[in-house]
């Protein structure tokens, strides 16, 4: 499983022209799915996602995670983070996981996130999303759960 975390300003999501996921400042999480991935194994990358130091104290260090700022954060799926770009000029996606399991971890780690998060807001699944966002740094970083 991979997560791809952007500090941002605000972000939202929209299908079809509709706002289906918007949040202020906090963290926009890219997730990707493998097929060897579990649902401890979400849990366990989610629990690494609210603690993740990448937000500033007040010396303006990276210092704070999401669970101390009480930042909002927003979850969209997305499969391409499980692509093999090693090899050629066109991803593969042979360790993808298949869509109906890759659902199911999804709203695993969506679930978990708001029984342990106060401000969660979501994407949806499978569906063709446009995402806006104000990147905030710009802070990226990629988190694998290998």
């Amino acid at each position: 499983m991979k997560a791809l975390l952007q500090r941002v300003s605000r972000a939202k999501v929209s299908v079809e022209g509709k706002v289906v996921g918007e949040i202020e400042a906090g963290l926009l999480v890219f997730l990707g799915v493998d097929k060897a991935d579990t649902p401890l194994i979400a849990e366990k990358l989610l629990q690494k996602v609210l603690s993740y130091r990448i937000f500033a104290d007040d010396m303006g260090k990276m210092n704070l995670g999401l669970k101390e700022t009480q930042a909002s954060l927003l979850i969209i799926s997305q499969f391409t983070l499980s692509a093999e770009t090693n090899k050629g000029l066109r991803p593969g996606f042979s360790l993808a996981a298949e869509p109906v399991k890759g659902e199911l971890l999804y709203n695993h780690f969506l679930n978990y996130a708001n029984h342990n998060h106060p401000k969660v807001a979501a994407g949806q699944f499978g569906a063709n999303m446009q995402v806006e966002l104000i990147n905030d740094g710009p802070v990226t970083f990629l988190l694998e759960s290998k």
